[in-house]
């Protein structure tokens, strides 16, 4: 919705309006303020737009997500470099259904940027193996199979994992 730096500005501004409740004696208006600026400063951490796909997403709304993430234009200068990874990693999940050499550049991408969580990690790494399997590059997929089981602590990616390492075998 807005620019990041406006997004800071924002907050600053409400923060100085609450302080400035806070000298006219106006406690309760000031306590407001200071958790309305609050808003600001955790969009300016999660974009509205990544959180609105990513809920899409878990409704298995394919197009819904793609046109939420169509909003954000210009990414580079719109979000922050983790942003910039979840929106290349929710790119690669959409285009891993129909375009693998498209979704392959967007999973590299987000993982060169970085992704918050583990399991996140290990989705895009394991889709990257799934990937290098299907053009026949076996020891990178082995490598990147190998990645994911580092960072699949809870065990959710066993029966993919497996999967691959079937499919390997028949290579």
């Amino acid at each position: 919705m807005f620019h990041k730096n406006i997004k800071l500005v924002l907050t600053g501004l409400i923060f100085i309006a609450a302080i400035w409740q806070f000298t006219e004696s106006n406690i309760g208006n000031g306590i407001f303020l200071i958790l309305l600026s609050l808003i600001p400063l955790f969009l300016y951490f999660k974009n509205e737009y990544i959180l609105m796909a990513f809920l899409q997403l878990r409704k298995q709304n394919f197009p819904g997500a793609k046109s939420w993430l169509d909003k954000i234009k210009n990414p580079e200068t719109a979000l922050v470099r983790k942003q910039q990874g979840y929106y290349n990693y929710l790119n690669g999940i959409m285009l891993s259904q129909t375009n693998l050499i498209q979704a392959e550049k967007y999973f590299k991408k987000a993982i060169e940027l970085g992704l918050s969580m583990d399991m996140d990690l290990a989705v895009a790494k394991l889709n990257l193996a799934g990937v290098a399997l299907s053009r026949r590059r076996k020891l990178e997929a082995t490598n990147l199979i190998a990645e994911v089981k580092k960072l699949d602590k809870q065990g959710m990616l066993k029966d993919q994992i497996k999967m691959m390492k079937d499919q390997m075998k028949k290579i």
